[in-house]
């Protein structure tokens, strides 16, 4: 899986997100994620048949919602979101949360069915703590490939990074730059300006150090390219340092939601 991808999440202008995703591709992406609640599969699908990049070279994830978790609706939708994206299958299919209709014994044996059929290569899962993790790895047939959750440096996720380290998965950042607030704040503008780069690059360069995918939504040609960017920043130990002292520990998404293991 490519270590920086382009996030579609509240991308929904179906013009403006097939842009983008044809826009990071051509500039070297080779990761695009998105989901059924977004409500952009379809011009992700577009992005990606636009762009002069083959198929095949685009790690492409999407993830089943929560009201889709039965068994059947898993099935059913998948199928459906493979359809809307124009592709015969995904490299990466998410659960999505642990809620509403999830049910680790119903609902997992329906991604397996999913890899058996060749409709996704691999199994992910999203907003799960440790212990939904674990359970989801003692039913599954396939692996936990990634678990995607907020990450940044107001959301350090240490708990997750040496549960994913130890347990052999991936952790997938989503809104790895706290929905703009890196841009704000002291330490992060400080390491930044002192590599005359943008705060953006810093948060993303960050959570490379740490081995964690990171998944930024940009739409403008600018963001993207900036974003992009970061892949060539190597911070120092002391800028690490400095950052890994942050301590707010505040999701900029779903704020309440969680108890402290997250932490």
């Amino acid at each position: 899986m490519p270590t920086l991808g382009l996030g579609t999440w509240e991308n929904e202008d179906p013009a403006q997100c097939a842009e983008s995703v044809r826009t990071a591709l051509e500039m070297g992406y080779r990761h695009v994620d998105t989901a059924q609640i977004y409500g952009n599969e379809a011009a992700v699908g577009e992005g990606i048949d636009a762009a002069a990049v083959d198929r095949e070279n685009v790690f492409l994830a999407t993830k089943v919602w929560i009201s889709n978790l039965a068994p059947e609706d898993v099935v059913a939708t998948a199928e459906a979101s493979l359809e809307k994206l124009g592709v015969d299958a995904v490299d990466l299919l998410y659960v999505h949360w642990p809620a509403g209709e999830y049910d680790p014994e119903e609902t997992l044996p329906a991604f397996d069915e999913l890899v058996d059929r060749g409709l996704t290569e691999r199994v992910g899962v999203s907003n799960f703590e440790p212990h939904h993790v674990e359970r989801a790895m003692d039913v599954l047939d396939a692996p936990v490939f990634a678990n995607q959750v907020e990450t940044h440096p107001f959301c350090q996720q240490s708990t997750l990074r040496a549960h994913a380290d130890e347990h052999g998965y991936e952790l997938v950042a989503y809104s790895p730059l706290a929905r703009g607030s890196v841009f704000d704040h002291d330490v992060v503008r400080d390491v930044a300006a002192a590599r005359d780069v943008s705060p953006a690059q810093v948060s993303l360069a960050w959570l490379a150090e740490k081995g964690v995918t990171a998944i930024p939504k940009a739409t403008s040609e600018a963001h993207i390219r900036d974003n992009w960017e970061s892949r060539s920043l190597e911070l120092s130990a002391e800028a690490v340092a400095r950052i890994d002292a942050i301590e707010r520990h505040r999701r900029e998404v779903n704020p309440d939601f969680g108890p402290d293991a997250w932490e």
